[in-house]
């Protein structure tokens, strides 16, 4: 008798749960750092129900092949603040959760896996359901549940490949229904939500949210737009404090392109909802807004001498900034600039820009003012490096390299960007060992962990409960390292619809295989793999696409494919699938590579 695998509908027709928007009154205004919102937000929600998420169904790769990583970071951690999957259950989660990489760059492979075990950490179950945390330990300056909004589009960016959705269908209620602090911070909230629907297929939090993320960009125009047009924000509420354009101005307020390009983001993410779900007066609406920031953010916050997106301080009579600062990358990570603004990311391979051993860099570091100091305030954002800056970055790039025509940077600079990023995953412990790490910022020229090594120290030698206590920043949630793999090197590009986009940005030549296998996309389980001779996978020579273990897309090198996706839904028998993936002779085992 057949055995039976079945693959369940995870956007079925009646699942959402609207409330009309008679029942989402509007946000009020964001006041002390961590307060909660006002107590008619705090009201019950009805529950969300998140679909039961399918076993996963590996096509090439076997998951205990790459066990070997989580035992690893295990055996070298201090666990001093577990959460909702300790260690000692990370692997049974993660090979159910998370899409498996093999790739000839072993360290990039190990941090692919080291940022999942980081992240997992961070899964903090509540009363209010699931919410991501950014620090495990609490710390003073967070809201509810020990939330954050600051990093919070990093979470979505990276959680939107998990394979249970409960997890960031609970955050993505909390921010809003729970009393989650949504506006203490710059926060991408729209197009965080749109972002992940685009990997999931699922429109139930769209229909379900959409009355909320609207109220929340009218409350962001009515506390931090001005007469000008242009968003402000202090340089510290976008979690940039210490800037040098900060210092520009009184209490660092400043026309950032961080804040705007974030609004012209949501304005679209909003725009895209509202077409899905038939509201063209709405779409309309949303989309004038986003024209609007566009074209103020093209006419006053670009420097056409300096060939850069800059800080415009908040002021009468003020004048741009002369530093480059490397959030003057974000607006690319919303698709907002013309093709004649990429001439900016000459400044990223720049050594006197932002290119270092362990950068890319904050600021610039040719500007007078640039500096990597440890005195004073432990996160400054004048010059160190910031993995959240990089990640913006990265994915910026990764829209730049797809989106638009230019000749500035290419796919080497993608790579070796990103292998830079991986290389300052280290820290060198007391013992002389070096294990994988990821904290708060780095000096771009040694990787050391600055903020960690001021931290504890601080106060009579020790670390100081008021600034975090014991390891403040260890497995800090602030970044995206997953998502610019799958994303941007692998490139798989999530689309609403359901045709499946790959476009690696792996050089010619520089790898000669890759896979990434168990990935869930729209309800199906996709394989993306290259192998040069066709000898390693055993699936022919060239880039191939599998959906539900049928091949979809192949092209004999490394190109743009697009594919339509199988229906979803379907009966697969065992037999069928192993015609194409699942026979023993054919599923590639590193079980016997486990210490490479």
């Amino acid at each position: 008798m057949k055995r039976m695998l079945a693959f369940c509908l995870i956007c079925m027709p009646g699942a959402c749960l609207a409330l009309p928007a008679s029942a989402n009154p509007p946000l009020g205004s964001a006041a002390t750092p961590g307060a909660p919102p006002p107590k008619e937000l705090q009201r019950d929600t009805p529950h969300l129900q998140s679909p039961q998420p399918d076993a996963p169904q590996p096509c090439v790769l076997q998951p205990g092949a790459f066990r070997h990583y989580i035992d690893g970071f295990n055996r070298n951690d201090r666990e001093l603040y577990a959460q909702h999957v300790p260690n000692a259950e990370s692997w049974d989660f993660l090979r159910s959760n998370i899409p498996l990489l093999d790739c000839p760059d072993k360290e990039i492979e190990e941090i692919y896996y080291f940022r999942w075990w980081t992240y997992r950490k961070h899964i903090k179950q509540t009363p209010d359901g699931f919410v991501i945390t950014e620090f495990l330990p609490k710390v003073g300056w967070a809201g509810k549940h020990n939330t954050i909004s600051c990093a919070a589009g990093h979470h979505f960016r990276e959680g939107r490949w998990l394979n249970d959705p409960k997890f960031l269908d609970d955050y993505s209620v909390f921010w809003f229904r729970k009393g989650g602090s949504v506006r203490t911070y710059s926060f991408w909230a729209a197009d965080s939500i749109w972002s992940r629907f685009l990997v999931t297929g699922d429109d139930r939090l769209i229909r379900e949210l959409l009355p909320d993320l609207i109220a929340n960009y009218e409350a962001w125009e009515k506390e931090r737009r001005d007469n000008n047009g242009l968003f402000w924000q202090e340089d510290g509420r976008d979690g940039m404090e210490v800037s040098i354009s900060g210092a520009l101005s009184k209490g660092a307020e400043g026309y950032r392109a961080t804040i705007n390009s974030y609004q012209y983001g949501d304005a679209i993410a909003i725009a895209r909802m509202a077409d899905r779900l038939g509201r063209k007066d709405l779409a309309e609406r949303f989309r004038a807004k986003a024209a609007e920031i566009k074209r103020l953010v093209l006419e006053k916050l670009w420097d056409p001498e300096a060939g850069f997106f800059k800080v415009l301080p908040r002021g009468a009579n003020t004048r741009l900034s002369d530093a480059r600062e490397l959030h003057g990358y974000t607006p690319w990570y919303f698709d907002l600039p013309e093709a004649g603004q990429s001439l900016a990311w000459k400044q990223l391979t720049d050594p006197q820009g932002f290119h270092a051993p362990f950068g890319p860099t904050t600021a610039e570091q040719r500007h007078p003012k640039f500096a990597i100091s440890y005195q004073n305030h432990e996160c400054q954002w004048n010059g160190p490096s910031w993995p959240f800056a990089t990640a913006v970055t990265l994915t910026a790039m990764a829209n730049l390299l797809n989106d638009y025509r230019q000749d500035v940077v290419g796919r080497k600079d993608y790579l070796d960007t990103l292998k830079i990023y991986t290389k300052s995953h280290r820290l060198k412990l007391d013992d002389g060992r070096v294990v994988p790490w990821i904290d708060e910022n780095l000096n771009p020229l040694t990787g050391d962990w600055l903020a960690r090594t001021r931290l504890k120290s601080w106060t009579n030698g020790t670390w100081d409960a008021d600034k975090g206590g014991e390891e403040r920043g260890k497995d800090y949630n602030h970044s995206t390292y997953c998502d610019l793999v799958i994303h941007g090197l692998v490139g798989l590009r999530p689309r609403p619809d359901d045709t499946v986009e790959v476009n690696p940005l792996v050089p010619d030549g520089a790898w000669d295989y890759f896979c990434l296998d168990q990935v869930r996309y729209h309800g199906r389980w996709l394989t993306i793999l290259y192998d040069k001779s066709g000898k390693r996978y055993g699936k022919g020579k060239g880039l191939r696409v599998f959906a539900d273990g049928k091949e979809i897309a192949a092209a004999d090198s490394l190109k743009r494919l697009t594919a339509t996706l199988p229906p979803v839904g379907a009966a697969v028998t065992v037999s069928s699938i192993s015609a194409s993936c699942f026979t023993k002779a054919r599923i590639w085992d590193l079980s016997g590579m486990a210490g490479r």
